[in-house]
């Protein structure tokens, strides 16, 4: 009996525009934590993105920022973030929320030096200078051969593991073993994810880190009783 751990990796999504690649790291980043909110004290920060990390990004930049713009195509956050992260965005003053607009140029040689910016509901462009663009667009999981095998993913992708495959009617109708599966195990029994493939991961570097530790004693514990 064989068991194995699955880390295939995400590829995030991106503006797809001219020099992206020769910014990226030099203005242009692609995800924002807390570790990242002290290289920007005093700056202008723009964050792209309506989701839940993106929310969390520019609360995290607000508090040493001198300002955070978040760029989002929608009419607004309610659809996309959760209350309790509106409701702190909102009583934030260093935050602004630019609806209906999204980020069409990027300026600067070998470093960002502005954006360009495209309000879509006027049709009204402005360039503004700023060194810090956040991406949080969310990712594409490498994970189609996992659809090939029958493995279960969620809407995005994602591989489904532990207590949150009992939603899905896949697993409900191939499950072969009597037990649950374990917090990181997959559809395919013996097959444990880790990191940012993962539904539900936090996508962060440390996380994936102790996601496979605790994946490797899953592991152990399958094989003993198999």
């Amino acid at each position: 009996m064989h068991a194995c751990i699955c880390a295939s990796g995400v590829q995030y999504r991106r503006l797809n525009l001219p020099n992206e690649d020769r910014l990226l790291n030099v203005g242009v980043y692609y995800g924002a934590g807390a570790s990242e909110a002290s290289l920007c004290a005093n700056e202008h920060v723009f964050v792209v993105g309506g989701g839940n990390s993106a929310g969390q990004a520019a609360l995290h930049f607000a508090a040493l920022a001198r300002k955070v713009t978040m760029v989002i195509r929608g009419d607004g956050l309610k659809q996309t973030i959760s209350n309790y992260l509106i409701d702190r965005i909102n009583a934030s003053p260093q935050i602004e929320v630019m609806t209906r607009t999204e980020v069409i140029a990027l300026h600067g040689e070998e470093a960002l030096r502005a954006i360009t910016l495209r309000h879509n509901q006027t049709g009204e462009e402005e360039t503004v200078d700023t060194g810090w663009l956040f991406l949080c667009l969310g990712g594409v999981p490498n994970t189609e051969w996992a659809s090939a095998a029958g493995i279960t993913r969620d809407e995005e992708g994602y591989l489904v593991t532990g207590v949150d495959l009992p939603r899905y009617r896949q697993y409900q109708e191939n499950w072969p073993l009597e037990r649950e599966p374990y917090y990181l195990e997959t559809s395919t029994p013996g097959l444990f994810a880790a990191g940012d493939v993962r539904h539900g991961s936090v996508k962060r570097c440390a996380s994936a880190v102790g996601e496979g530790a605790m994946a490797v004693a899953f592991v152990h514990r399958y094989l003993a009783k198999h």
